[in-house]
């Protein structure tokens, strides 16, 4: 099945496509979440995942309004990177029995997703800038912060598994 793929000849064009797949992306991770958070173990781990699962709920709907405003429509397009990344984790949480090294695996996995979206928001709220979209500048940073904050929070579990695991 071809995906459809807009003829970009302009930055908007471009802006608005990777918006887009901006919308794929956040939906594919507010599946994925769920299954991460039944299989980590770690409390602090599990709120984390909880906690984020709640923000990328946000992030869908900020979005959506982002383009039904600015196109009068939420479609999107197919996030190939996302797909890839969490089909990879599902394939390591299928790999991983004991406990303690599957969260480190989770933490691994989601900290790839996270800094997949702090890319993707920071390029396009650089380009929202760049077309004088002052509102979606500032939305797509506030969601580039929520990230980059749930990247830092995934560091310091991180900090604490990785050598409960290794002990």
């Amino acid at each position: 099945m071809k995906v459809f793929s807009a003829n970009i000849q302009d930055l908007r064009t471009l802006y608005f496509s990777n918006l887009k797949k901006a919308l794929d992306m956040e939906q594919k991770i507010t599946k994925a979440l769920p299954h991460l958070i039944e299989k980590a173990s770690d409390p602090e781990l599990v709120k984390a995942f909880e906690t984020h699962l709640k923000e990328t709920d946000g992030h869908v709907t900020k979005v959506e309004t982002l383009l039904r405003r600015n196109l009068g429509e939420s479609k999107v397009e197919t996030c190939k990177v996302i797909h890839g990344l969490t089909t990879e984790a599902s394939d390591t949480i299928k790999d991983v029995t004991d406990p303690s090294i599957r969260d480190i695996a989770l933490i691994g996995a989601a900290q790839q997703v996270e800094h997949h979206e702090i890319a993707v928001y920071g390029t396009l709220r650089r380009w929202a800038e760049i077309l004088g979209l002052a509102e979606d500048e500032v939305v797509l940073e506030s969601i580039e912060a929520e990230e980059a904050n749930a990247d830092r929070l995934l560091s310091e579990i991180a900090e604490r598994v990785n050598y409960q695991a290794a002990a």
